[in-house]
């Protein structure tokens, strides 16, 4: 869920310098008419085009549906009166800048009073700077905590999603607690964007060696990628019995697919971010059975509407639904449940609702930190006959554990 780091690096430099013409008028802040308009406008930049695309379609599903509900159940309350809720959805075409572009226009052509986020830290973090320079509140959710954390001190932008070191450790407790023998060897493949160094050059690696394994292969490469068959064939050389890979969706169904002919087929197979959406398992066939993907939701887990908001995707899309479905569903519900807690859209008001949230949604307890961020609680999941099904922790499965990884 990222693209190159120079990209990303410049694109935050992009965001910052631009948006900081807010405080000389370029961008209009609390001080303008939004307040006075018959409709309360909400919007986003979401990737409905590019590599991430795959993503964006489930985020416009979950924020639409959330302001859906509230518009059939009259609008939402401001100060006494209801009031319908206009949502803007612009594509940023999987592209850091056109968040920034994107985010312009939601705020000063379109007078957003708040926003929702794009998808992995590279999509979310400008258009978060966007809105912080602006001082317009932003919830967003797919951006790992220690990504949105170490971008800057947040004020007015607030994250819900998981922990990349919580991630880490579900995915040993699923192999360690298996009762499955490896050689205790890993080889590691990942993006060079900051999720990907993150989780893969850091936090897999002394995971491993916690755990007593042994990384005896690590590759890593740019996150337009296409051709992967040599480190395919190094960690196929390693002889590692656990291959964890970090890539967006269309390099981890090219990984798996150029292990496949390469005859690769480790005991256990974890292919973090690409293998989170159905187009993943669409995409390959049987070749995605026994692909382990760590996940902060599924329609089986004990919270509030989740077996509902499955239902109700499935329902109305005849598709297999996403854990994504879930993350930008409850986004936009916190965004609104603030609004009306706060019987305002001053944005200074809006946004001190947010940071009061302390609720339970369909993803679980959402609560807030000193950094802007609720963590959401991981499972591990795993493809089994095109559908994901929640394998660990044992009191959650939906389906035992499949392993070593069917020979393709």
């Amino acid at each position: 869920m990222t693209l190159p780091l120079r990209t990303w690096t410049a694109a935050l430099a992009a965001a910052t310098c631009v948006l900081s013409l807010a405080a000389c008028g370029g961008v209009k802040t609390a001080s303008d008419d939004r307040a006075d308009a018959d409709t309360v406008v909400i919007g986003a930049s979401i990737p409905l085009s590019g590599d991430l695309a795959g993503f964006g379609g489930f985020q416009k599903w979950g924020y639409e549906r959330a302001v859906k509900e509230v518009n059939d159940a009259g609008g939402i309350d401001v100060g006494g009166t209801k009031v319908p809720v206009e949502l803007k959805l612009l594509d940023d075409k999987t592209d850091p800048n056109q968040v920034t572009s994107n985010t312009q226009a939601l705020i000063s052509d379109d007078k957003a009073v708040a926003l929702l986020g794009s998808c992995t830290p590279a999509l979310v973090i400008p258009g978060a700077i966007a809105a912080e320079n602006a001082k317009i509140p932003f919830v967003t959710g797919c951006a790992p905590e220690g990504a949105f954390t170490s971008a800057k001190k947040w004020t007015y932008a607030w994250d819900l999603f998981f922990s990349e070191a919580d991630l880490a450790t579900t995915t040993f407790e699923t192999i360690s607690s298996s009762g499955v023998q490896t050689n205790k060897k890993v080889a590691i493949l990942h993006d060079n964007g900051p999720d990907g160094k993150v989780v893969g050059g850091t936090i897999w690696p002394a995971e491993a060696k916690k755990n007593g394994f042994q990384v005896v292969a690590t590759e890593e490469f740019p996150t337009q990628n296409s051709d992967f068959s040599a480190a395919v064939q190094k960690a196929k050389a390693s002889g590692a019995d656990v291959v964890l890979v970090d890539a967006v969706t269309p390099q981890a169904v090219s990984i798996r697919k150029q292990m496949a002919t390469a005859g690769y087929d480790p005991t256990f197979l974890v292919m973090e971010k690409g293998a989170e959406p159905q187009q993943f398992a669409d995409a390959l066939g049987n070749l995605s059975d026994g692909v382990l993907v760590g996940g902060y939701w599924d329609p089986s887990l004990p919270y509030p509407g989740a077996a509902e908001l499955g239902k109700a995707y499935t329902d109305e899309t005849g598709k297999g639904f996403s854990q994504h479905i879930a993350d930008s569903y409850t986004a936009a519900k916190v965004l609104l449940d603030a609004i009306a807690k706060a019987g305002s859209t001053e944005p200074a008001e809006v946004n001190k609702a947010v940071g009061a949230t302390d609720a339970q949604y369909p993803v679980g307890p959402v609560k807030f930190d000193d950094k802007n961020f609720a963590r959401l609680n991981i499972v591990e999941l795993q493809w089994q006959d095109g559908k994901t099904q929640v394998v660990h922790p044992e009191a959650d499965q939906t389906a035992k554990l499949i392993a070593p990884v069917p020979q393709s």
